[in-house]
């Protein structure tokens, strides 16, 4: 009988484990990270003032984070009084509880960096100087917490930090970016550590780090300071890594993997890059680069044989060839963040006006546009669709948009 229980109980165990292994992942920039969001029968054209706002929360404080939602909730960040907190609403934007996280960067562009993720009920959120905590999502407790600097021994970078954290399995990984603790493997319950990654020793950029799975391995990709580093996610091994030609340190957006091939684009270095992984994901070689897609920390979005994506230098946006990396076309619509659903584009750019684009293979067309006027100071966080609904996070306010089509 005794071996009998035991059994049912090893059976419950693993059954539970492979529940948790398997579930589904809420995180910066959709489920896999990349602006492209799902939905059908959402608005191809807007009125001249824009779509109906259904509700304004103008009480996060200062903050470039976006929300994640859930099936019944909306957690987002913001910093009060130099604090991160995460803010839990409902669905209708109503206050629901707030739970202190760290301290919160307020040097320069003060507010909150980061987007929460999610998984199996825990939600994992970093502050700008370097707390790492894993908040119980129903209760909003804190179910443990590590500070990166002091804790791992981390290093600051020069404008706060600012990584997504991303989970997989039943790892969270981080970078602290110390010298012998550059990146950092916990585990998701209890916040230990499973492995460390020297790197190459930098301080941290400010990229939220992809997986690229693979049928032999998995691979973290990230940037540190000046190179980007594929980490084999089993027991940190650095597979590669890829130098930026620049010195500055501002890689912010995510790679993207497809079909064999790794893009980036990053303002501080390399521009706009296409890599060949080879099979089992141990090395890289570069097919091309175009310094002149210089995007800095708006993302990008891939349809197809294109790569769309805002130009900071010369202020536009541009479709790419990803075959050969040439520029195909521009769009005069100041720089920003590129998002996708539904066959349209959704451009938010630092002036604070959304528009609403028709990709069609090289060329873009604006369809819509309309400006942002309620909320504060810059206009730099990810706007999130789910469900029809446009949300927009500008400083203190949280905008909720019926994008729903109506006939």
């Amino acid at each position: 009988m005794k071996n009998y229980s035991l059994l049912i109980c090893l059976s419950l165990c693993l059954g539970l484990s492979a529940v948790v292994r398997g579930q589904e992942v809420l995180q910066w920039r959709g489920a896999d990270r990349s602006g492209a969001y799902p939905g059908t029968n959402l608005l191809k054209s807007w009125p001249v003032a824009g779509p109906v706002m259904l509700w304004e929360f103008d009480g996060l404080g200062n903050g470039y984070g976006s929300p994640v939602i859930t099936s019944t909730n909306i957690f987002i960040n913001g910093e009060i009084d130099t604090i991160n907190y995460l803010f839990a609403l409902d669905l209708s934007g109503k206050f629901l509880w707030k739970t202190a996280i760290g301290r919160e960067w307020t040097l320069n562009y003060p507010g909150d960096r980061t987007t929460p993720t999610i998984a199996g009920g825990l939600i994992y959120v970093a502050a700008g100087l370097g707390t790492l905590a894993c908040i119980e999502m129903q209760t909003g407790k804190t179910r443990w917490s590590v500070d990166l600097i002091k804790d791992l021994h981390g290093r600051l970078n020069h404008f706060g930090l600012a990584e997504s954290v991303l989970v997989e399995g039943d790892k969270v990984f981080c970078m602290p970016g110390g010298l012998d603790t550059n990146v950092v493997a916990l585990d998701r319950l209890s916040g230990k550590i499973a492995w460390i990654c020297k790197g190459l020793s930098q301080i941290p950029a400010y990229c939220s780090p992809q997986i690229v799975r693979l049928q032999q391995r998995s691979i973290m990709v990230t940037f540190s300071r000046n190179a980007l580093l594929g980490i084999d996610i089993k027991d940190g091994t650095l597979l590669w890594s890829h130098k930026q030609d620049g010195e500055g340190d501002v890689h912010v957006n995510t790679p993207m993997f497809e079909n064999g091939f790794l893009y980036y684009i990053t303002g501080d270095g390399n521009g706009s890059v296409k890599l060949k992984l080879n099979d089992d994901g141990s090395g890289i070689t570069e097919v091309w680069r175009n310094q002149a897609c210089d995007n800095t920390m708006g993302g990008f979005i891939k349809i197809n044989d294109y790569l769309y994506t805002a130009s900071y230098g010369n202020r536009c946006w541009y479709s790419e060839e990803t075959n050969t990396g040439k520029i195909m076309d521009s769009l005069k619509f100041d720089k920003g963040v590129t998002n996708y659903a539904d066959g349209m584009l959704y451009l938010y750019n630092e002036k604070g006006q959304l528009g609403l684009v028709r990709p069609e293979g090289p060329k873009m067309e604006l369809v819509s546009s309309f400006k942002i006027s309620r909320g504060s100071k810059a206009h730099y966080a990810h706007p999130v669709i789910n469900k029809g609904i446009l949300y927009v996070r500008h400083g203190k306010s949280l905008l909720a948009y019926d994008i729903n089509r109506k006939d």
